[in-house]
């Protein structure tokens, strides 16, 4: 019996999920919370356990602390084996790759390589609960913003790892995102949170 009534319910399942619209209102099944609850019934499963969601609640700076911990520790063992140059010039080779990733990747997800289609990925309220900034210059050429707080600044400084370390491995790959994203768009900066100054003077500009 129950078999059946799970051969039958599997059917139905199915005959709901692959349906178009105008065959579900035949069936008088067009309110849509009917169809959602089917919909629904029809596909949740057990998570894997892999995929189970913890109830842990971590913070922002406990969650870059956490993403870039193999980091850190990378970074400590290279400055065991190497000296200071050669680690800060493999630190910034490492990030501006990372900065010509992100910026490739955003012009393929953008709808064109126009200059305020770039800046929109920076303009507050964007990245609200890992820095607080604000806009100093927006204009059809210029975008520069001021930033006081950084929560990747904190994270290398409570690793011990801020100053020219963090600014190799970190701040470093804000200069090759955008030209990444356009080859006319640069960035200028001689003041980062990271080194130690009291904010940083991320400055925009289209050079066309």
């Amino acid at each position: 019996m129950e078999d059946g009534k799970s051969n039958t319910l599997d059917r139905r399942q199915l005959l709901i999920l692959t349906m178009p619209a105008c065959g579900l209102a035949c069936l008088g099944l067009s309110e849509l919370s009917g169809v959602a609850a089917i919909a629904q019934e029809a596909t949740e499963q057990e998570p894997h356990k892999f995929d189970v969601q913890r109830d842990a609640k971590l913070s922002r700076k406990q969650i870059v602390l956490l993403e870039n911990s193999k980091l850190f520790d990378f970074i400590r063992t290279l400055q065991t084996e190497l000296d200071e140059p050669e680690l800060l010039r493999l630190l910034n080779a490492n990030s501006a790759n990372t900065g010509r990733r992100a910026g490739e990747n955003q012009r393929r997800n953008s709808p064109d390589g126009d200059f305020r289609t770039y800046v929109a990925t920076f303009r507050p309220p964007r990245y609200a609960g890992a820095l607080t900034h604000e806009i100093v210059e927006d204009s059809e050429k210029v975008f520069e913003l001021r930033v006081t707080e950084c929560v990747w600044a904190t994270a290398f400084r409570e690793a011990g790892l801020d100053g020219e370390i963090g600014h190799a491995a970190m701040c470093n790959m804000d200069y090759y995102w955008p030209t990444a994203f356009n080859p006319d768009f640069i960035m200028e900066r001689d003041k980062t949170l990271m080194q130690g100054h009291d904010h940083c003077n991320h400055r925009y500009i289209d050079t066309t």
